[in-house]
């Protein structure tokens, strides 16, 4: 997704799509997480508490946690699968049985499929929102088309990922949030057969990312308390709501001030609040650095950061700010002089350093591609922004509350009764 900055390519020739474009941004009020390990030695209790913290989100927002289909590792056959280490000089890895309330089953993908089909039937125009906390593995012959584990070795690659979609209405927006490992290959989701070199598909998808498709993520341990977690979903979620997975108030992501925080706002408050070596991506984002070559690399990393910046939206602006400023950078400079000038000594700063390199990308793309006039282009990336404006279904003026935060790492220790 990032083309070598010594190798410049052809310019990229969209191959022709037949598709309505986006009207308006999806509101979701269908919602499916899946997640877990693959097996008890990967079933981390963070990932279970990412699904905590979800319904807490949902909550948060006015919405009823008990709306969301949950499928989760074995799901409720109540043995202990889920991986903890307890607290003290003598931690130690233990297991217990899952804690989630109304989770429907496992996380396999006869169930995946079945909330498909019962979606179909259903509720066919309800905008979706997919999230997914577990694992995912990389496919060393193709990027394009890693996977994600399920419980009992069940995988889903991107390829079928897409094509099982296809079973929804084609009118039916459906928007992912993924924090697995090599995440980011999921962004080929909107295309045919996964194939960035095949058109969109009618469907309109938009998704988000804890990192790029060649990269593990953070955030899959088996500690207790989680004052401590670092990770996309804790980030993306407190910027979405407005309330971090303890329980307190973070500052708005709501950029654009229109009195809603978009996917997209939430995902650029991860993007700075995330002090990992993670690299956030989205699908608008992937296309547009799928599009980079060498010459445009040059260009916008030569230039001086507040000249490139300008011509971004308003949570983009925030993202690089924010990223000039812990870096420690000078607006009025370049990427690559800045680079040269400013010693990187923590993996999380270099990181910090990438991401801000491909938010400079993203504005600097986005503005040739507009520039350009292509009408294939263009209406590709704007309904891919129009769905990543996208947000959940809350009532409108719905104001985020701080909901009650969840039990102390103390308390959670003492009460293991169904731990093994």
């Amino acid at each position: 997704m990032d083309p070598a900055y010594e190798d410049p390519e052809p310019e990229v020739s969209d191959p022709e799509a037949v598709f309505e474009p986006l009207r308006t941004p999806p509101r979701a009020s269908s919602f499916l997480v899946l997640g877990g390990g693959g097996e008890p030695a990967s079933n981390e209790i963070a990932l279970e508490k990412n699904v905590l913290y979800f319904q807490r989100t949902l909550r948060s927002l006015g919405l009823a946690p008990e709306s969301a289909s949950i499928y989760f590792a074995n799901g409720t056959d109540g043995k202990a699968t889920v991986r903890y280490r307890a607290t003290g000089k003598s931690a130690h890895d233990s297991f217990k049985s899952l804690e989630i309330p109304h989770l429907k089953g496992a996380a396999t993908l006869e169930h995946f499929l079945e909330w498909l089909e019962d979606k179909a039937r259903n509720a066919p125009e309800r905008p979706v929102f997919l999230y997914f906390t577990g694992h995912g593995g990389m496919n060393g012959n193709n990027l394009n088309n890693n996977h994600l584990a399920l419980w009992d070795s069940d995988t889903l690659t991107v390829r079928a990922f897409g094509l099982f979609l296809g079973r929804l209405p084609s009118t039916t927006p459906v928007v992912t949030m993924m924090s697995q490992c090599y995440s980011g290959s999921f962004a080929n989701f909107i295309y045919q057969d996964a194939n960035p070199r095949r058109p969109v598909v009618a469907q309109p998808r938009c998704g988000f990312f804890a990192t790029v498709e060649y990269l593990p993520s953070v955030g899959c341990t088996p500690e207790v308390d989680e004052a401590d977690y670092r990770d996309y979903s804790s980030s993306f979620f407190a910027g979405l709501a407005g309330v971090s997975r303890t329980g307190s108030a973070v500052a708005s992501a709501d950029h654009d001030g229109d009195g809603r925080v978009s996917y997209a706002e939430a995902h650029a408050f991860a993007k700075v609040d995330g002090e990992t070596t993670d690299l956030p991506i989205s699908t608008s984002e992937a296309w547009l650095q799928q599009r980079v070559r060498g010459a445009d690399m040059r260009a916008f990393l030569s230039k001086p950061i507040l000249d490139v910046s300008r011509t971004g939206r308003p949570e983009q602006r925030y993202v690089v700010e924010s990223l000039v400023r812990r870096l420690r950078f000078i607006a009025e400079r370049s990427w690559l002089d800045n680079l040269q000038a400013v010693e990187l000594k923590t993996a999380e700063s270099e990181a910090d350093a990438m991401r801000l390199r491909m938010e400079l990308l993203n504005i600097g793309m986005e503005h040739k591609v507009r520039a350009s006039g292509s009408a294939p282009a263009l209406a590709v990336l704007d309904r891919l922004l129009q769905c990543e404006r996208g947000s959940w279904d809350s009532p409108p003026g719905r104001t985020p509350a701080p909901v009650p935060s969840p039990p102390s790492a103390a308390s959670q220790d003492h009460d293991k009764g169904n731990a093994t």
